[in-house]
This record gives C-alpha cells, structure tokens and sequence, in this order.
C-alpha cells in the first residue's frame, strides 16, 4: 500500500497517521510494523515520531499472520486423573493453555494433543480446552476428551458449579493473622491480557 503525504497530514507523527488509514491496526501494532521495517517513508526506515511532510512517500506491507495451528508435541505433564470423558491435570507454572500471539507452540495443547487421541472441538487451536489457568500459574486444569463431556464441563463452569480455590505467595507479613479479600475481579481497563478489581 503506498500513500503520498498532503497537506492535511503535514507534520503529523508517522505512526498516527497510519494508526487513522481505516486498517484496523492499533498503535502498538503501528509501532511493531515501523521497528520490523514494514512501514518506510521514501523507501528508507523512520521512527514512529517522524515528523511527516508534504509529499512523503509512506509504504505500508502487513505481513500474513502467523500459522498457529497447534501440533503434537511430545512435552511432559502431569496427569492426576484420565478416562475415557475427561483428563484432569495440574498445569505447569510457565506453560501456556492455548497457541496465541507470541506463544506458538510448547503449549499445553500441543502437549495434550500429543498424548490424546481424541479431544473435545474446543474451538481453534483449543482442542479439549474447558477453562484456562494463566502462564504463570499452576494447578489442576480439566480437559474434555469429546464434545459431550465439553458441553457438560462447560455449563457447570458458567453455572458456578465448579470450586475454584486459589493459593497465593504473599511477600511481607499481613496486619492481621487471617484476612478475606472479596473484591470484584475482572479484565484490567487498559491492560486487556491482565486481570484486575474492578468496581464498575
């Protein structure tokens, strides 16, 4: 895609002006295509706060995503209970559930489909995936091994059936020998991959 610089987009940041091309890309995701030389000006690489000028020449190449598609992957876990329906297990800390952006492979469904035979249609690069624990987290995960136990796993999971029950490392001492928090926890406002308490 090329564009030429008018008037109007004069003295512009460089990174802002592709940010409002209508691409649907963010400006995190600018910045990575300028650093990674996708975005040059003139045909020669510039930062994100190049000031733009009438008559600069602006190419833009959005290089094809990436191919997740999970494989099978001979990578340890720990089992604690499997059947023909489901695979209870506890969860590494450090291992990714899932293949996302920046986590391609070395994932527990790579580990599962490896092990497994059959697994439940949990959704792309999610077979048998009823929930999810975070990278650095560790614990028992449930894994669906058909679409039926899926199905049953998933509506005890959203009808609050399940326990969950966390432990956490607390560094220095507390006030107080024992303490509840109950506190709304949700998706942080500005950090989408983060959790965070929530009050509205």
């Amino acid at each position: 895609m090329q564009y030429v610089i008018e008037t109007k987009d004069s003295n512009k940041r460089l990174d802002l002006f592709v940010v409002t091309l209508g691409l649907k890309l963010s400006r995190s995701k600018v910045n990575n295509l300028i650093s990674d030389g996708n975005i040059l000006v003139n045909n020669g690489s510039a930062k994100s706060s190049y000031k733009l000028k009438v008559g600069d020449e602006i190419s833009i190449e959005i290089p094809p995503p990436p191919d997740m598609t999970a494989i099978p992957q001979e990578l340890p876990i720990d089992i604690v209970f499997e059947d023909d329906q489901l695979i209870v297990l506890n969860k590494a800390r450090g291992m990714v559930v899932h293949p996302a952006v920046g986590n391609y492979d070395r994932t527990l469904v790579n580990a599962l489909l490896f092990h497994a035979k059959n697994l439940s249609d949990g959704g792309e690069n999610r077979p048998g995936i009823v929930h999810r624990l975070d990278k650095e987290t560790s614990g028992l995960i449930v894994v669906a091994k058909n679409n039926l136990a899926h199905q049953n796993l998933s509506n005890q999971f959203k009808e609050h059936e399940v326990v969950k029950i966390y432990s956490a490392i607390v560094c220095g001492w507390p006030k107080e020998d024992a303490f509840l928090v109950e506190l709304p926890i949700g998706r942080h406002p500005v950090d989408r991959k983060k959790m965070a308490v929530v009050t509205n």
